[in-house]
């Protein structure tokens, strides 16, 4: 016996059959509506209130899947049970392919009324948990959005921090005289700058799991540039990029070494302020991994002996490969530098 009220719906031109079925039905607690064809049954339905039907296969006017299929145009239409005398199993099959929630066999005596009962029961059970199943996806898209709101304001605040520091970093690199100072400013403003990049590329973007890194690193080396000039390094740079999409945690570590190689290249590829070329390439490999590429045609390294400057950019460029996972690998340093190293990237980029 149901917990609470629950109307069932009956849709049938056998009128002794019916009075049996409701009788079974209040028995039992159930509240009981009785429609003789397919167009007053529909009109009953649309009156609301009821909670599973009782459709059979032949009526007069028609089969019960002609009303199944009118039924199932509406957006919240209750579950049907099909009842059939029909022993052919196709009937069955129509009725489950139209909609039906389940289907009993029409036969004399208890025991098509037990199964009925029993047929009425799960299809109210089906409903109920499809509706919780319904309602619970709205509240975890309603909480993902939430989510995601939040942390693209998160991101967008992080992004206008980091850029404050750094032109905090600039200001003081400009009322500075001393070139060593004024260069490792310099770095440490490219450096911000990588980050802040990245957090202005996730505020701005429909998915905050991944970033297109052909994008991130072309609006990364325009900054980079732009304040590399300034600081009076000359040099030009040309982007060969694959587009590739990498997940969010490894983006920022690529766009450090990127920084640190792009910073290296500009103050030690081409000396005495020889105006030379830079080339940053993404090569798609196999499948899910893509190499990074960092060259240039000036005095050459090969990544031995000891670095010029601090070495620290060096120190970073390998923790940052460390944190990806992969190695820094090194031209022969004849004629020119070349930096390459691989990456694990979506598959679908």
């Amino acid at each position: 016996m149901p917990s609470r009220v629950i109307r069932v719906l009956q849709i049938d031109d056998d009128v002794a059959l019916a009075r049996l079925v409701e009788k079974t039905l209040t028995r039992r607690g159930y509240a009981y509506a009785h429609a003789t064809d397919g167009p007053s049954g529909l009109e009953r339905i649309a009156e609301g209130d009821i909670s599973v039907v009782v459709l059979d296969h032949f009526l007069d006017n028609g089969t019960g899947l002609c009303v199944l299929a009118q039924l199932k145009q509406g957006s919240e239409a209750p579950p049907v049970v099909y009842v059939t005398g029909s022993q052919e199993p196709t009937v069955a099959v129509e009725a489950l392919k139209a909609g039906a929630a389940d289907y009993v066999l029409k036969t004399v005596g208890e025991e098509f009324l037990l199964l009925l009962v029993s047929a009425i029961e799960q299809a109210i059970k089906k409903a109920q948990l499809e509706r919780e199943k319904e309602q619970a996806e709205r509240e975890v898209r309603a909480a993902r959005d939430r989510a995601e709101i939040l942390l693209t304001e998160v991101n967008h605040r992080v992004a206008n921090s980091l850029a404050l520091v750094a032109a905090l970093v600039r200001m003081q690199s400009s009322a500075i005289s001393d070139p060593i100072a004024k260069n490792a400013l310099n770095e440490t403003q490219a450096r911000i700058t990588a980050i802040s990049g990245l957090h202005r590329r996730l505020y701005t973007s429909d998915d905050v799991r991944s970033v297109s890194l052909d994008s991130y690193l072309s609006m990364l080396v325009q900054e980079l540039d732009t304040a590399m000039r300034a600081a009076g390094h000359p040099s030009r740079i040309k982007l060969d990029l694959a587009p590739v999409t990498l997940p969010t945690d490894k983006a920022v570590s690529v766009g450090m070494i990127v920084t640190e190689l792009l910073t290296n290249a500009y103050k030690y590829a081409y000396p005495d302020g020889v105006d030379g070329e830079v080339r940053v390439m993404i090569r798609k490999a196999e499948l899910g991994r893509a190499t990074l590429i960092v060259e240039d045609d000036g005095i050459g390294w090969d990544g031995t002996g000891t670095p010029q400057g601090t070495g620290l950019g060096t120190r970073i460029v390998s923790a940052m490969a460390i944190q990806l996972g992969t190695e820094i690998a090194y031209g022969d340093g004849r004629g020119g530098t070349r930096t390459m190293f691989d990456l694990q990237i979506y598959e679908d980029a």
